[in-house]
């Protein structure tokens, strides 16, 4: 068994803290005793020193998966920043030249480095597997698991492959991590894996100091989230968009406003990808507009909110984007704003995909637009859907919750929606249901006795509420969604015994939203110094010296450690590896100028210090352009393409269109002729042979609802390379 006394003393030497957070002590243990686990822990919780710490007191260096090179220079940059050696923590990925590869390799032989950071692409790569199999492994590590499920948000093929390559290279221990996992998704990560009896440990999905709220999205969108940011002056945010387009155009109108923001997504340079990345991290910029291409590899701790200007294709990814803010336990607001045309838009753009891949796409998007439209409170439906129960009735920290709607009594529309799947052998989702009730299908049920009386039985119910009566439904344990058939609705004994014995069932009318954001929330959570004077001090110098050494400044110290030293003023470098969050190596590394600040403030103010007390608690763009011509030239499937590059079909599709724009020819007949038929694509030619400008928008308008953007832009592609280039 590991000794937890010797885990504890590893975390105060290296990282400076005295005390662990929910279940990472158990989780470090089960680890160092050789187990494989589980860790489901939601974004700010910890996961990352889970491995970081059983790496640095093993033998051997752990090999951590991870998805985006991003995320592994965010890491390794934290970890080598913890202690004095640079060696301790590397990453190996298609960012390295060969000598800086062979420096990689020479520290891991000579046993410098605790951590090494890998893609699933290059992990499964002979050379580096072969390097692997002559070096100690301590573990392995899967960061970010959710990627090896097809129902979870961000699916990526290649990290299902991780299983074989371990158990060729060296089976040792595995610890598999994720913040966002619903049972169905957790169940699929674990038997991909292999480790189906992991020891698992699950971390409460309540984030209380997070403020969740949604709102219309109305023609004002744009003056409305202007006015928010303004009205919140000094503080960092995000503010995601679905297309890169929309992601260019807001972030014009926020500067044309006076609001120093700056664009991200995938489209975009590399370099000036990477470089407004760093401005928002060095708080050289406070706001970031981007596409879902931007957060996984941050790590900081200090996002005041999170806006979304459109609503996300599912709750998870909805859970990991509002989850950057507030990670370091203070203020966090997330704001949505919806309109039931972007899951219109998004349905739309799944329509080439493979069936299964739209049922399960349908099915996320279903569960997003149910959020969206409840009155119910928004923490209990966010929690019930990643399977863990809310115990209140009321949050006090969602929109729903401090401007509760009026409330009816609905025990008859449910004990009718009971009836209706029951009697319908519990073979259909939420939809078909409420269509049969209303009275608006199922004719065909008629002729059948035991069917016939449900058809039509709520004939005169609005629609909205009968949404609102299954949501709540399935919430308070009288119905099942089976997620395993796509979103089947089932009966539960609780259900069948309120058909015995109705009780009061209270349902949420839909809510009235006010024409613009709310102006105040609870700020509870938030943390505060003693000595507000100092404390702004020493945000100044962790600014001056992370632009010194060219860091944002959350890796200097991050804001709870100054408000500790602004409420126990340590004066000596010892002192100062004593606050929560520095350690040792910090100290000396950093903590000259900050404890010659806090001496210089104490003798000047004539402060008597608590001397007892102590605080405790991006891809080359040119290399992937010709990639693209490439597998185009040998007639590679595009999806299949878009899967190899990590890309969202929409993005390749971007790649394309800056290719021929560019005047290079593309030939995708191959693909068009495999997804439409030729009537079908003639009619967007035509179109594009008689439209001024080409423009997406306008031809989605003009040629109907039987088009999609996809098809649109596909043909375009077509069109511009054989009459334009």
């Amino acid at each position: 068994m590991a000794d937890t006394k010797s885990i504890r003393e590893a975390l105060k030497y290296n990282f400076g803290f005295d005390s662990f957070k929910g279940n990472q002590e158990s989780v470090i243990a089960s680890l160092l005793d050789g187990e494989d686990v589980f860790v489901l822990m939601p974004t700010g919780g910890g996961k990352s020193l889970c491995y970081q710490l059983p790496a640095l007191m093993s033998e051997g260096t752990a090999i951590v998966i991870s998805p985006l090179i991003a995320l592994m220079k965010n890491q390794v940059d934290a970890m080598r920043h913890y202690g004095e050696d640079d060696g301790v923590a590397h990453f190996l990925n298609s960012s390295l030249n060969k000598s800086a590869i062979d420096k990689v390799k020479n520290d891991i032989v000579s046993g410098r480095t605790k951590l090494l950071y890998v893609a699933p692409e290059s992990f499964t790569k002979e050379e580096n597997m072969n390097f692997l199999k002559s070096v100690k492994i301590s573990f392995y590590a899967v960061d970010e698991a959710h990627c090896i499920s097809e129902w979870g948000h961000d699916f990526r093929p290649e990290y299902r492959k991780i299983r074989s390559i371990i158990n060729e290279v060296c089976p040792r221990p595995l610890i598999a991590l994720t913040a966002t996992a619903t049972p169905k998704v957790q169940n699929d990560i674990q038997k991909n894996l292999g480790m189906l009896d992991a020891k698992v440990y699950k971390s409460s999905f309540n984030r209380e100091n997070l403020y969740y709220e949604v709102r219309p999205k109305t023609k004002d969108i744009d003056r409305d989230i202007i006015r928010y940011i303004k009205s919140n002056p000094g503080k960092s945010g995000i503010v995601y968009c679905l297309s890169r387009k929309k992601v260019e155009e807001l972030t014009e109108t926020l500067r044309v406003n006076e609001i120093n923001a700056l664009p991200y997504h995938a489209g975009m340079d590399g370099a000036v990808r990477s470089a407004n990345q760093d401005a928002f991290l060095m708080e050289e910029a406070s706001v970031i507009v981007a596409t879902i291409a931007f957060g996984m590899g941050i790590d900081k701790p200090d996002v005041r909110y999170v806006i979304h200007y459109d609503i996300p294709k599912s709750l998870e990814g909805y859970y990991q984007e509002t989850g950057r803010a507030g990670r370091d336990g203070g203020e966090g607001r997330c704001i949505t704003f919806y309109s039931y045309k972007d899951i219109q838009k998004l349905d739309k753009l799944m329509q080439s995909k493979t069936a299964t891949e739209q049922e399960i796409g349908r099915q996320l998007l279903s569960e997003t637009a149910g959020y969206a439209e409840s009155s119910l409170c928004r923490r209990r439906i966010l929690l019930h859907y990643f399977g863990e129960e809310y115990g209140k009735e009321n949050c006090c920290n969602c929109d729903n919750c401090l401007n509760p709607p009026e409330m009816v009594d609905a025990r008859e529309e449910l004990g009718a929606i009971i009836e209706a799947v029951a009697a319908l052998e519990e073979k259909y989702k939420s939809e078909f249901i409420i269509d049969v009730v209303l009275g608006r299908t199922g004719d065909d049920f008629r002729k059948d006795p035991a069917k016939a009386d449900v058809v039509g039985c709520l004939e005169e119910a609005d629609d909205k509420l009968l949404r609102a009566v299954v949501r709540q439904g399935i919430i308070e344990g009288y119905l099942l969604k089976d997620i395993d058939t796509y979103g089947v609705l089932r009966v539960t004994d609780k259900g069948r015994e309120f058909l015995k014995r109705p009780r009061p069932f209270k349902v949420a009318e839909d809510r009235r939203f006010s024409d613009s954001l709310s102006e105040t929330v609870p700020t509870e959570g938030m943390g505060c110094a003693a000595d507000e004077e100092l404390y702004a001090m020493l945000l100044d110098l962790r600014k001056k010296i992370a632009r010194r050494h060219n860091l944002p400044p959350y890796v200097i110290f991050q804001e709870p450690s100054l408000e500790a030293m602004a409420t126990s003023y340590p004066v000596t470098v010892e002192e100062l590896a004593g606050i929560p969050g520095v350690g040792s190596g910090k100290a000396k590394r950093y903590g000259k100028e900050f404890v010659e600040l806090i001496a210089l403030h104490v003798k000047e103010n004539d402060i008597i210090r608590p001397e007892d007390i102590r605080v405790r608690t991006v891809a080359n763009k040119s290399r992937l352009k010709i990639s693209v011509i490439q597998a185009i030239d040998r007639k590679i499937d595009l999806e299949e393409l878009a899967r190899s590059h990590d890309l969202e079909f929409e993005e390749l599709l971007s790649e394309m269109e800056s290719i021929v724009d560019a005047g290079t020819k593309l030939n995708i007949d191959y693909f068009i002729e495999d997804i439409m038929d030729e009537d079908h694509m003639l009619d967007i030619l035509d179109y594009l042979h008689e439209s001024e400008n080409g423009d997406i928008d306008e031809a989605l308008d003009a040629l109907g609802e039987d088009f999609t953007e996809e098809e649109i832009r596909l043909v375009r592609v077509k069109f511009i390379s054989e009459m334009g280039n």
